[in-house]
């Protein structure tokens, strides 16, 4: 299956070209993540027009650890053709939701796993390992005592297990050969040598080119230019040549379906107060009460959805640079995009890739995290992963909530509709929402909140109007909204009843006001105590 480039040069090849190179039946792995992040667009839009034209090839599986797309028509969503494919293993499905279509239709074999397992396994396929055993998902859907990571009736070959070590439980995730790489960079030399300068983050390209390599499959770049061979400077090279079977130079291709920007590859630092505060909507009001729940010199992890707001208040606060916030997808500190840019940061310190971000991750190294809820029931359980009927899928959320100190999960207490305003520091409902999202039980389990009151892991549930804490004995009301009547505006809209704090506290007045908190001060001052206290013990 590999391409006839001779010596060290890399032949360059139009898209259509490279696409000739994909056999029918083969496993094509994609890198990229939603809004166009490292996505290899030229690439995925040849492939569909070869099989358009063509009827060729057929029956691939396409495996991609994070979402891409738009949650529209962009990104894999154009891969959703008859015929094309015929198994997906991906990471998250929403951005690109024409393939979830095709899984909920049982039209195609479809699996979701973890994405740092997903970017992680790329690794244990370079290197001709079987697999990878980890904890992560224990206790989840995709757990094979659940559905171990199935998505419909016609996925039934098992690619997950269980297995013991030293009297534990661990999940066996099973490598998958990758035959075919589209990955994506900046510069290329003329002997294959890539850089990643303009681009948003790295991703799993790196892992994802060597699994393909040493798979004896192919792996394809795209890039935007070609340059001298040897001319690129060693420590910018992040995929070496020799594993580059064929570069596609796109000219115009942009970091983001929606263009360039050089504050979002680190070559310009924004200045603080160039970003417009939130307006103040129930959205804020929970990214507000979640900055409360980490501290100065804390490391978390922040989402995407309701919780991805956390950033911009901690900037609003004057306290964003008193601890750390990453982003699975490789980013440490700075401002995360919201909405399907989710990944691309501005003001960024570092930048890893994202197996290494999952290590980190995976060992316990974060003392907080953000994330959003779809649906969430009495035991803690929360469903993130398929609701309302659709496919959605997990992306970093399982490694993420089952490994933080903390995991505080935000979202508002029904959906669809729902309209809140603002007076004298007090909240109103002006129109509640049609769905509830505190439920009996969830169908499917993306977080087992048993499993985390076992371990003794801190899980809080912020709401715009109740703040919820996971005990050993279930779900407590610990506070509620100043304006709020717990009977009519919580209870009623719960599908059961929670354990009660004594007392039930009230939240904040200040979050339910414009302007700023103040939290900044009040971290000033909690650094100051302990310093004090040290020199009179002195």
């Amino acid at each position: 299956m590999r391409s006839t480039r001779t010596g060290t040069r890399v032949p360059q090849l139009s898209a259509d070209q490279a696409i000739e190179l994909v056999p029918s039946g083969a496993t094509v792995a994609l890198c990229g993540a939603g809004g166009g992040v490292v996505e290899p667009t030229a690439l995925i839009q040849a492939l569909v027009r070869r099989f358009e034209t063509s009827g060729q090839p057929r029956n691939l599986t396409f495996y991609h650890a994070t979402g891409m797309g738009d949650r529209a028509e962009r990104g894999m969503s154009v891969l959703a053709k008859a015929g094309l494919v015929r198994r997906v293993i991906g990471g998250h499905w929403a951005q690109s939701p024409r393939l979830a279509e095709m899984a909920q239709d049982n039209r195609i074999e479809a699996y979701n796993l973890p994405q740092g397992v997903m970017s992680q396994l790329l690794r244990a396929a370079a290197a001709r390992q079987p697999g990878i055993l980890t904890h992560v998902g224990l206790g989840t859907f995709i757990d094979p005592r659940q559905t171990g990571g199935k998505l419909n009736e016609v996925t039934t070959k098992d690619i997950v297990q269980v297995m013991a070590v030293d009297g534990r439980d661990y999940l066996f995730y099973r490598t998958i050969p990758i035959d075919v790489a589209f990955i994506r960079g900046t510069t290329a030399d003329a002997d294959g040598y890539v850089s990643m300068e303009d681009e948003i983050c790295y991703l799993d390209t790196l892992a994802m080119a060597q699994a393909a390599h040493n798979n004896g499959g192919i792996v394809i770049c795209q890039v935007g230019k070609v340059v001298k061979a040897r001319s690129l400077h060693p420590r910018s090279v992040r995929i070496p040549g020799f594993l580059v079977d064929a570069l596609v130079v796109v000219p115009e291709q942009t970091q983001l379906y929606t263009g360039t920007s050089r504050f979002f590859s680190g070559d310009f630092i924004m200045e603080e107060g160039d970003a417009a505060p939130l307006p103040l909507t129930e959205r804020k009001l929970v990214a507000r009460r979640a900055l409360m729940e980490i501290g100065p010199g804390d490391v978390g992890n922040v989402g995407v959805g309701i919780a991805d707001g956390i950033g911009v208040v901690a900037r609003e606060e004057g306290v964003n640079e008193d601890f750390t916030l990453t982003v699975e997808t490789g980013a440490i500190g700075g401002v995360g995009a919201q909405g399907i840019f989710f990944g691309a940061t501005v003001n960024l310190q570092a930048l890893m890739d994202m197996p290494s971000q999952f290590d980190f991750y995976d060992g316990g190294g974060l003392d907080a995290s953000f994330l959003s809820f779809a649906e969430f029931d009495q035991s803690g359980n929360v469903n993130v992963h398929r609701f309302n009927g659709r496919i959605v899928g997990t992306g970093g959320f399982i490694e993420i909530s089952q490994n933080s100190r903390k995991v505080v999960f935000c979202g508002t207490l029904t959906a669809g509709g729902l309209k809140v305003s603002f007076t004298g520091g007090r909240l109103r409902i002006e129109q509640e929402g049609k769905f509830r999202k505190l439920v009996a039980a969830v169908p499917e389990i993306t977080f087992n909140g048993a499993d985390a009151a076992r371990r003794g892991q801190e899980v809080v549930f912020i709401t715009e109007r109740a703040v919820f804490r996971l005990t050993p004995d279930g779900v407590e009301l610990s506070e509620v909204a100043p304006g709020i009547d717990i009977r009519r505006d919580v209870l009623a809209h719960m599908e059961f009843t929670p354990r009660m704090a004594s007392p039930v506290k009230t939240m904040d007045a200040r979050l339910f006001r414009a302007g700023i908190m103040g939290i900044g001060e009040e971290w000033r001052n909690q650094r100051a105590r302990p310093a004090i206290q040290t020199h009179q013990e002195k």
